[in-house]
């Protein structure tokens, strides 16, 4: 039992809590103040919720996961862990990572994890049925996280962050869909992919990885963080990273899950700490 409650956590997806942390230089150096006992708090504290919600996915999508090939392995389609069992975990979960975040992030905080539960309950309940809202909505995570990063170092996000940050959001929200279409899916597991096409999504994947890498360029010269010569350093990076990710979308059809792609991609791993290195130059902290 023990063992199937944290497969049910997943916590290998809290790396993409890694959104939590993405801003924090940036939100620093804009005047933010960084105290690491909250960041660290609040970046646990959001892990756990994350995990909490996976949890209340699972509990909605048992009877639909238990007709997809490869999740009717989850621990409740599979019958390894008791919907009284998971909703106990739900609860203990919730409690324990509002407890963090709210000592990390007090009320905005809490507002963010908030939003955060009730767009997934809405998502699970049937958003997800509807084509081109299911992407929005589970492209809020990413928007939710990068908040919460600003939140931590007590700072307001810029525009330019926003528009950023949501554009990568929605191209890692389309490649999953792209992914999802190529495994085709039975539509009675997700009737939303009726609702695409595989050139509505490439096309859509090209406009977003566009908007993406532009808004990140116009954020490092117009939101005047860098030292002048240095502004652009991090942004090759960020090129490299984004088309990289397509490459291997088209290439290998991968997509389905940024996770897996953030832990088999040597070069994704590479590119991930030569962008923080240069952030750190740019700003002139080393």
């Amino acid at each position: 039992m023990p063992w199937h409650l944290l497969r049910l956590a997943r916590p290998k997806d809290w790396i993409k809590n890694v959104f939590v942390l993405m801003p924090v230089p940036f939100c620093v150096a804009a005047g933010g103040q960084l105290h690491w006992p909250q960041l660290i708090c609040g970046l646990l504290g959001f892990c756990l919720i994350n995990s909490a919600v996976y949890t209340l996915n699972d509990l909605f999508d048992a009877a639909a996961d238990r007709l997809h090939p490869q999740k009717c392995r989850r621990p409740i389609a599979a019958g390894e862990v008791s919907q009284s069992a998971a909703l106990v975990q739900f609860v203990v979960l919730v409690l324990a990572g509002s407890a963090l975040v709210w000592y990390g992030g007090r009320l905005p905080g809490m507002a963010i994890v908030a939003v955060y539960v009730a767009v997934n309950a809405v998502y699970s309940l049937g958003a997800k049925r509807e084509p081109l809202l299911d992407t929005f909505l589970l492209s809020s995570g990413f928007v939710l996280r990068v908040l919460l990063g600003c939140v931590l170092v007590h700072s307001s996000p810029s525009g330019w962050l926003l528009l950023c940050s949501s554009s990568l959001s929605l191209f890692l929200g389309f490649g999953k869909r792209r992914a999802d279409l190529l495994t085709e899916v039975d539509p009675i597991y997700r009737p939303s992919l009726q609702g695409y096409t595989h050139n509505f999504l490439d096309q859509s994947l090209a406009i977003c990885a566009t908007v993406a890498i532009l808004s990140y360029a116009l954020y490092c010269i117009e939101g005047r963080l860098f030292i002048g010569e240095r502004q652009l350093a991090s942004m090759p990076f960020v090129a490299y990273g984004i088309l990289n990710y397509l490459r291997l979308m088209y290439l290998e059809n991968a997509g389905g899950s940024p996770v897996d792609i953030a832990l088999s991609s040597r070069a994704s791993q590479v590119c991930a700490v030569g962008w923080a290195l240069a952030v750190a130059w740019g700003l002139g902290w080393w």
